[in-house]
């Protein structure tokens, strides 16, 4: 199926400008982005307003789209949305955890350092706490947390790109999370999560 100009832009834009660190607080020049993808202007406009319309970006007028800088009620409602679904996760499956698929992601990061990797590991890491969710069998849970992996993968990116170390606390982070859902430990597993969550936003609203 032939993918259209606008639908290009839509993607590009979500998930390529919009986690870009050096995007935050910028306006999106169409006429580069146009020309970046090889269409016209018009595909360019109807996906900035498609993405405004999800309150993606912000249309100024004769400014063009704005990308706004997560703001901390955003983020701290994100993390309080993840928090609840989470660690009622490590509650239902803990007795039969998932632990070596997300031991497979917590490799992959351990392999992907650096902010040249940011987006892989962020994926990684997203592939991590989805894994946990999905054992539930809970699909409408699951397809909750699934919508917030465009946010998560935002703050994510942005929070690595300003915070040296912190590929580092999540790995450690992360393990905590894993050890206690192999040792069958609900309260540990739930309270590991909480302590990385609340770490995370910690970071995120440092920015």
């Amino acid at each position: 199926m032939r993918v259209s100009g606008r639908e290009r832009a839509y993607d590009f834009v979500k998930h390529e400008l919009l986690t870009d660190p050096g995007m935050q607080g910028q306006f999106i020049n169409e006429q580069t982005l146009a020309d970046q993808l090889g269409v016209s202007r018009t595909p360019i406009r109807e996906a900035l307003l498609m993405l405004a319309a999800q309150q993606l970006v912000e249309l100024v007028p004769k400014r063009g789209a704005y990308v706004a800088p997560m703001s901390g009620r955003e983020l701290t409602e994100l993390i309080e949305a993840r928090g609840v679904i989470e660690r009622h996760a490590a509650t239902f499956a803990v007795q039969d955890a998932p632990v070596a698929e997300m031991r497979d992601a917590l490799a992959a990061q351990h392999l992907l350092k650096g902010t040249a990797q940011a987006k892989e590991f962020i994926e990684a890491d997203t592939r991590f706490h989805t894994t946990l969710v999905r054992s539930t069998g809970n699909e409408i849970l699951t397809t909750t947390y699934e919508g917030l992996r465009y946010r998560q993968m935002r703050a994510g990116m942005i929070a690595l790109a300003n915070v040296p170390g912190r590929q580092d606390s999540v790995l450690n982070e992360h393990t905590a999370i894993l050890e206690a859902l192999a040792d069958k430990d609900v309260e540990r597993a739930r309270e590991a999560i909480d302590g990385h969550l609340r770490e995370t936003l910690r970071v995120q609203l440092m920015l």
